[in-house]
């Protein structure tokens, strides 16, 4: 970098940026230090850091003095008796993961059927959909062949042996590309195993492919092209966990496993007709995977069902020795549990806004009201949080460093304004003071949620208003940045054959009622089973 001299009008235009304005007095004063804080800058830059050396400061949702720890119970599913295997193996391509482990585990078909036949509809729509980045096919294979000789041995290891997954290509596996989406990074080989790929190999699950995300976790366009919805392929798919959202709606893979730090699990999941779990923050180890942000990244599964969900949840949470946000909070899954049982609220005053998908969600309602729900209304903060983007961008300029001072920011697809590459430049313009500031603001939010959740275990909103901007999309954005677990599930279909969907947020920790609930919205409805034409067998 060339050397440069700081001077007053120098510093008065910076202040500009950072909205101040100091007497020349204070300038004069200021620039000695200023002098000595960019050598320090210039210095620091010389250490390069791997990828996963993570700043030794943790965000905790938990506020003090509030407690969330519970006693471990037996999970109970729903139990079937009987499935039916169609004659053509295909048609079992949008079975729910209760329905495919029933077949398994009776040896009505074979996990070596099922993984070829998934791979074979990957192959066959992927052109369609650009869903997939990387075929996992040797391994997939290996993996199957090893779950059929367990099963058959008796060595049932649970609800999702044999059955395959795709994972969106953030996650770290051995000798295959980990792209992040980005043409930097197309030709990365992490030779270490993502802990939820772990897990997934020890419950005999088999990964058939890695899937596409937005470049570097960020919308729907990658360096292999745009991910588009099964439902209408003049749609994208959503960002930026679009592939596996593609994946499990066409009938690709048996589910997902998506990331989301700020919609990229919700914004995906409506945008494709599938059901997704937006864990609370600190609850899967994010071991192997990229960094966006460190104090509001989040792992979970995105599948055909709830249930789904939550036997995927099951597998993946819980402490490893790597990832040091994660705590050790049981998840007790109860098919049974009443929703009498459960204090369930809604957002009124955004149900009351005019909207797209509002009689859709207006007719959620009605049907929680059916099902005997006595919601109780809730409104969230008001507070404003467009500032609080800040936290993100700071975040993620800082892993992404590398980009932004060596000029690779340039191989990036997305060079618009509000692209990685130019959001990353106009990161070092933030204050250290403003960041902070934001984190204070965070914490001002975190305590008016709490006192949303003294009243209520769940409460339901719309999902995404496309009919104002981005930030409008009040209840996903706060409760990503206060890390409350979230599910989304279909709930209707537009004019142009995109779906909708309803959101459920829980407090939290407490996955199992907001999927219970989600759940008893599902069964009485029957979006989650529809089909998109182009992709049915």
């Amino acid at each position: 970098m060339k050397k440069r001299h700081i001077t007053k009008e120098i510093l008065s235009s910076a202040e500009i940026i950072a909205g101040l304005e100091f007497s020349d007095e204070k300038r004069e004063k200021m620039l000695g230090f200023l002098k000595v804080f960019l050598s320090n800058y210039i210095e620091q830059r010389k250490e390069i850091l791997g990828f996963n050396k993570e700043p030794p400061i943790y965000f905790n949702p938990q506020l003090p003095g509030i407690s969330y720890f519970k006693e471990p119970k037996q999970n109970n599913y729903s139990i079937l008796t009987s499935v039916e295997l169609p004659s053509n193996t295909e048609e079992v391509a949008f079975y729910s993961l209760i329905q495919l482990s029933w077949l398994l585990k009776e040896q009505k078909i074979s996990s070596m059927e099922l993984t070829n036949m998934y791979l074979q509809r990957l192959k066959k729509f992927n052109s369609k959909l650009e869903c997939v980045i990387t075929f996992t096919e040797n391994i997939a294979l290996e993996q199957a062949e090893i779950a059929d000789k367990e099963i058959s041995e008796g060595k049932y290891r649970g609800l999702l042996h044999g059955i395959p997954y795709g994972v969106k290509d953030l996650f770290a596996f051995p000798s295959f590309p980990t792209t992040w989406g980005a043409e930097p990074y197309k030709n990365q080989i992490i030779n270490e195993k993502a802990t939820i790929i772990k897990r997934l190999e020890k419950a005999g699950a088999i990964m058939i492919a890695k899937l596409s995300t937005g470049e570097l976790a960020s919308d729907h366009i990658w360096f292999g092209g745009k991910t588009k919805s099964p439902w209408n392929l003049e749609k994208p798919a959503g960002g930026s966990s679009c592939g596996p959202a593609a994946a499990v709606a066409a009938g690709l893979v048996g589910f997902a496993i998506g990331t989301e730090t700020w919609g990229s699990i919700i914004n995906p999941s409506e945008r494709c007709g599938v059901t997704g779990l937006r864990p609370t923050y600190g609850r899967v180890s994010r071991h192997g995977a990229m960094t966006l942000s460190w104090t509001m990244d989040k792992i979970g599964p995105i599948c055909r069902t709830v249930e789904d969900c939550a036997i995927v949840f099951n597998t993946i949470y819980g402490p490893d020795k790597y990832d040091k946000t994660i705590v050790d909070i049981p998840f007790n899954w109860n098919v049974n549990q009443r929703l009498s049982d459960i204090r369930i609220g809604y957002t009124k005053n955004l149900f009351e806004r005019e909207r797209e998908s509002k009689k859709y969600d207006d007719k959620t309602l009605n049907v929680l009201r059916r099902l005997g729900v006595n919601l109780i209304p809730i409104n969230l903060p008001n507070i404003s949080n467009i500032a609080l983007y800040i936290i993100i961008l700071a975040e993620a300029a800082t892993f992404f460093e590398e980009l932004t001072l060596t000029g690779k920011d340039e191989l990036l697809t997305n060079q618009s304004e509000y692209g990685w590459a130019n959001e990353f430049r106009v990161a070092r313009m933030i204050p250290a003071v403003e960041y902070l500031k934001a984190n204070r603001i965070r914490r001002l939010i975190m305590e008016e949620m709490l006192k949303i959740f003294t009243n209520t275990d769940v409460f339901i909103t719309p999902t995404i208003d496309h009919s104002n901007n981005f930030w409008s999309t009040t209840s996903n954005f706060l409760t990503n940045l206060t890390g409350h677990p979230a599910v989304v599930v279909p709930n209707g279909f537009k004019e142009n054959n995109m779906p909708s969907s309803i959101t459920f947020i829980g407090d939290l920790y407490k996955e199992a009622e907001t999927l219970r609930v989600a759940k008893a919205y599902q069964d009485a409805t029957d979006f989650h089973i529809r089909r998109p034409n182009s992709f049915l067998p």
